[in-house]
């Protein structure tokens, strides 16, 4: 197991944890979108966020979808998980290129801007789960801890990092999320928040090599910290030709009748892998006899 999330108790169950390794997922997002050293960067996080958050989902079929859309170069990015997890992912431009940021590391801030994050929960009722927050940075872990905090009323620790080697592949990648439950008592709070501050960064404690589990002894050891699972993460995407044959028929006849006027067969791109899928003209017209407008 390779990309893994661990998930932990502290302090008599006052406090819960997650914690992930991720690189081999985020450089496989890399490969297949071709992304630049700071979109690589901002997807990575969101990825490794997205995953961490939909285990933390209890229904099997349960699917967690982060979106941001912001005014920078990069435009938005998009990541869905489901409980087992499995997570997919895209930036709307991949190619973004921007200079080291005041502390000589990618501003990914700068490449999102100013926005908006939305979290979806579908969790099989009739309507799901949205929380919505403006991005208080951009740089997504401080953004995660405040829609926690202002969405979910779930005082939060989020910290999420990529690193990169010089040839552009990801050297390290992983995050953890610490939360605070309700029945959390001020000594055990005030312990954490002292932690938390003396924390040099997430990317210090990954370049060190230090696993999940070690991330969390460093962080929770001493609070009588409790591993509870341990769940295999990777990307994963869904798509299939049956998938993308109903949004072709979703589109109407109209328009399906044009591109089987323009005699040429049509190339379908998932955004999330990158997929191709091609479509003949005497495809087109079964999916024609489908579509019902």
């Amino acid at each position: 197991m390779t990309d893994y999330i661990v998930r932990a108790t502290a302090a008599n169950n006052q406090i819960r944890a997650f914690a992930a390794t991720t690189r081999e997922l985020v450089e496989y997002a890399r490969t297949i979108h071709n992304t630049s050293p700071v979109a690589t960067a901002a997807l990575g996080r969101l990825l490794t966020a997205g995953t961490m958050m939909g285990v933390m989902m209890k229904g099997e079929k349960d699917i967690l979808t982060l979106q941001i859309k912001g005014s920078g170069p990069i435009g938005g990015i998009i990541v869905t998980a489901n409980s087992k997890g499995a997570v997919k992912g895209y930036v709307h431009n991949p190619n973004v290129i921007l200079p080291a940021n005041q502390y000589g590391k990618f501003d990914v801030a700068g490449a999102i801007g100013a926005g908006m994050l939305t979290v979806i929960k579908d969790l099989g009722l009739k309507e799901p789960y949205v929380g919505q927050i403006e991005l208080i940075s951009g740089e997504i872990a401080e953004d995660l801890t405040y829609y926690f905090a202002s969405s979910e009323q779930v005082p939060s620790s989020v910290a999420l990092g990529v690193l990169m080697n010089k040839d552009n592949t990801v050297r390290h990648a992983g995050g953890f999320i610490l939360q605070l439950l309700p029945q959390a008592e001020e000594e055990v709070i005030v312990k954490l928040e002292e932690r938390i501050g003396q924390l040099e960064g997430i990317t210090g404690l990954l370049d060190k090599g230090m696993t999940p589990e070690m991330i969390l002894e460093h962080l929770i050891g001493d609070m009588g910290m409790e591993i509870m699972e341990k769940y295999p993460t990777a990307f994963e995407c869904n798509c299939s030709k049956e998938r993308v044959e109903s949004a072709v028929v979703s589109v109407g006849k109209k328009e399906i009748q044009e591109m089987i006027d323009d005699n040429e067969p049509i190339e379908v791109n998932c955004h999330f892998c990158n997929k191709h899928y091609i479509f003949t003209v005497d495809e087109l017209k079964n999916l024609l006899a489908r579509a019902d407008r």
